[in-house]
Formats: C-alpha cells, sequence, structure tokens
C-alpha cells in the first residue's frame, strides 16, 4: 500500500510542476468559457439586434415608425444614410439595415383600403445574420401597422386618404361599393373627438395579443438561466478531457522509455501502477473542475444548487477522465500517434456532447443519439446542479452513467494492458 501512495503522490507532483499543463487546464477553461458566456447572453445589450435605420421618409408618420424601433428593447438602432448603412452591414458591424423609402407613410396609408402596389421597405442583411433578418421583420411589421393604422383611423393623413378614396370610388376609378361603405364608416369614426369612450390612446389597429415569458426552472427567480453556467461546464469538461488524454500519452512514452519496465521489476504489480495512475488522475480531475467553478461562482455569478450534487458529477467525471487517459495509453502504439486520434475522438465528445451550444439546438434524431457520447451526461448532471436548480436525486442518473462509461473504460484499458504483456 506505501508503494500504492507513493505512485499516486508521484503523479500528483509531477503534474502541479508541470506549469505549461497548469495553463491549459485550468486558465484556458476559464478564459474561454467567459467569452462563450458573454457571447449567449452574459450581459444585458448583448441580446440586442444591431440594426441601421435609413430614415428616408421625413413625414411625422415615418418618423414615428422610426422612432417606434429605436424604443425596441429587442434592438440597437443607428441612425445612418443609405451608404453608410450599406458599408455597415458589409462589414458586419450591423446585422440588418431598414430602409424607409421617401413617402412610405403616405403610401402604405393608402394600400390599406384601396388596390394597388404596396410600398417598398428594403432590408439589407449580412448573409452570415439570416436567422435575425425574420425576427426584425416580425418587429418591423408590428410598428408599421400601429403607427400607419393610428394615423389612418385617426390622424390627418388618414382623413386626407379617406377623402380621395371616396373620391375616386364616387368617380368610378375604383368600382367596390362594399369598400364605399366601409370607408364612409370609416370617415365617420374619424369625425368623433380623439377621446371618444375617455381614453386618449391612438385610435388604431393593434396587436390582438400579449405575450407574458416566464423562464421556468428550479434556480432562484432573481438568477434565471445563467448562460456562463453552461460555458463554464462545457469549457470544464473539454480541458479536463485534453488532460486525461496527455496523462495518457505520457503512459505511453513512459513505456516507451523503459519506464514501466523498471516500475514492474519493483515489487509491485500491473494493477497496482495502472490503478495509481487512474486515481491520481481522477483526484486532478476533481480539483480542476472545482476549481474552474470557484472562479464561475465568484467571478460570474453562477450558482451552485446542490454542493453534493456538484461533487458527485465531479468525482464521477474525474474518473471517466481518469478511464479515459487509461483507454488512450492502453490502445495507443506510440505517443505521436496517440495525440492525433485521442485529439479527434475529445473533440467528437465534446462537440456532441453540448460543451460547445447546448444540446438543444441539435436536431431531435441527434439529441437522441447523443446519449451514448459520456460527455452529454457530464454536461446534463453539471447544467442541472447549476442553472437548473436541481439537487443530489436529479444529478444521480447523470452519475451513474459516468462511472459506468468510467468503468467500461477502465476495464477495456486493464484487458489491453495485460493482453499486451503476454
Amino acid at each position: 500500500m506505501n508503494a500504492f501512495f507513493a505512485l499516486v503522490r508521484k503523479d500528483l507532483i509531477l503534474y502541479v510542476s508541470d506549469r505549461r499543463a497548469l495553463l491549459m487546464h485550468l486558465v484556458l477553461p476559464i478564459v474561454i468559457a467567459a467569452f462563450f458566456g458573454s457571447v449567449f447572453g452574459g450581459s444585458a445589450k448583448s441580446g440586442a439586434i444591431d440594426v441601421a435605420l435609413v430614415q428616408q421618409d421625413a413625414s411625422e408618420v415615418g418618423r414615428r415608425i422610426g422612432a417606434g424601433l429605436q424604443a425596441d428593447s429587442n434592438l440597437h438602432v443607428t441612425v445612418m444614410d443609405r451608404a453608410q448603412a450599406e458599408q455597415a452591414v458589409r462589414k458586419g458591424s450591423q446585422a440588418v439595415a431598414v430602409v424607409l423609402p421617401p413617402g412610405f407613410a403616405e403610401a402604405a396609408g393608402s394600400a390599406m383600403f384601396t388596390p394597388g402596389p404596396k410600398p417598398v421597405i428594403e432590408l439589407l442583411y449580412d448573409p452570415s445574420q439570416t436567422a435575425v433578418l425574420g425576427m426584425v421583420k416580425g418587429m418591423l411589421t408590428q410598428q408599421v401597422m400601429s403607427v400607419v393604422s393610428a394615423e389612418m383611423f385617426g390622424g390627418p393623413m388618414g382623413r386626407k386618404l379617406t377623402e380621395r378614396s371616396l373620391q375616386q370610388l364616387d368617380a368610378g376609378t375604383i368600382a367596390d361599393p362594399a369598400l364605399r361603405d366601409m370607408l364612409a364608416a370609416v370617415r365617420t369614426f374619424q369625425a368623433q373627438p380623439q377621446q371618444a369612450g375617455g381614453s386618449g390612446a391612438p385610435r388604431g389597429l393593434s396587436m390582438p395579443f400579449t405575450t407574458r415569458d416566464q423562464g421556468l426552472s428550479n434556480a432562484p427567480a432573481l438568477q434565471g438561466y445563467n448562460p456562463y453556467a453552461h460555458a463554464f461546464s462545457g469549457m470544464g469538461v473539454q480541458f479536463i478531457l485534453f488532460m486525461g488524454m496527455n496523462m495518457g500519452i505520457a503512459m505511453l512514452a513512459a513505456r516507451r522509455d523503459g519506464i514501466w519496465n523498471r516500475l514492474l521489476a519493483a515489487p509491485v504489480s500491473l494493477a497496482l501502477v495502472v490503478l495509481a495512475r487512474a486515481v491520481s488522475a481522477t483526484i486532478i480531475a476533481f480539483c480542476l473542475l472545482c476549481i474552474v467553478f470557484a472562479v464561475a461562482v465568484l467571478a460570474f455569478g453562477v450558482t451552485v444548487s446542490s454542493i453534493p450534487g456538484f461533487l458527485g458529477i465531479a468525482l464521477c467525471f474525474g474518473a471517466l477522465t481518469a478511464g479515459f487517459g487509461l483507454l488512450v495509453a492502453a490502445f495507443g502504439k506510440t505517443p505521436e500517434a496517440a495525440r492525433g486520434i485521442a485529439m479527434f475522438a475529445t473533440l467528437i465528445m465534446v462537440m456532441l456532447g453540448g460543451a460547445w451550444v447546448p444540446t438543444f439546438v441539435f436536431p431531435a434524431w441527434v439529441q437522441q443519439a447523443t446519449m451514448i457520447v459520456p460527455t452529454r451526461w457530464a454536461i446534463t448532471g453539471l447544467d442541472a446542479v447549476t442553472w437548473r436548480g436541481l439537487g443530489l436525486p436529479e444529478a444521480m442518473p447523470a452519475m451513474a452513467a459516468l462511472l459506468g462509461f468510467a468503468a467500461l473504460f477502465m476495464a477495456l484499458a486493464i484487458w489491453r494492458f495485460q493482453k499486451a504483456r503476454t
């Protein structure tokens, strides 16, 4: 037993003394997780879409449409001329540019009741930002309908356009008796006092519904979803797996250099050497994940809802990391060849496991397929005990899955080691 503890102590001392390893496995995941957390909603302004507004319609109604867009909290609107807007979209500094053409408001009001060509709002967009184009269209439609309909039913431009349309109907330019009856009723409505009914609100069409957004989780209500929690989970898992991979490659190098033969010549068994390396790798991985999340809690407001649940996930993931490292050492032929294969396997696991982006953005069949990926269970477990606000019982399925994968990897590694000795 003294030999076992000596082997574990040796591994821990060698790892801590390697400053490059500490930089790779501790500092980098914190820096990259902070970046991803800020990109995916870490600040209040990060959700606003950058939109350039080209205000060519100088009418009162046109200016109100522009003001409505600028007041929308979902948009970060910058007023520009046409040339500036085109250049900004080409450079990527603006996702979309909205061009309100001259006379748009009057043309849109006229098109509400009479047939004919409709005015066109030109939308210039960055091809890499097609996802936000539909959102901007929806918010633009809301503003145009609200402002133009209010003007048509209660503003001077509306009264002028109603009279013009009725004159066209009387002259036979437009043959539609039902439309004439409707416009006559609109004219009567327009003639009523603005505050009829006791309300001073604009009399126009408005959205017939509203929404109430409520994010559901067991996390504290004031906290809500903290994107840093998922970012630190993903980056911690990724770089700690790199640590496990490097420990496996170090075992290959030690075996090639004859260090293993000298160890096995001493009164220690192969199983003891492998077990000592597994325990030391588990301890290192556990400590790294705890330190990474300590930074997340202290510097980025991440909340750990269950300390026992988190420690259980961290310990089980440490065992998985150790098993992965042993698998690399057992099946790798040379350190150089094993590094490329292990790097590829690690990146595939972290990608499919949701370390880079949450798995809910994947197609349904991919979400089901990734259940056989061990990193998927690590990320799911860490999410459960952080931003989801769940406890130890909900973390236990992920812990069981991680331990199952760890046992499988270690069993395969030991089988391979024993086969190589015979």
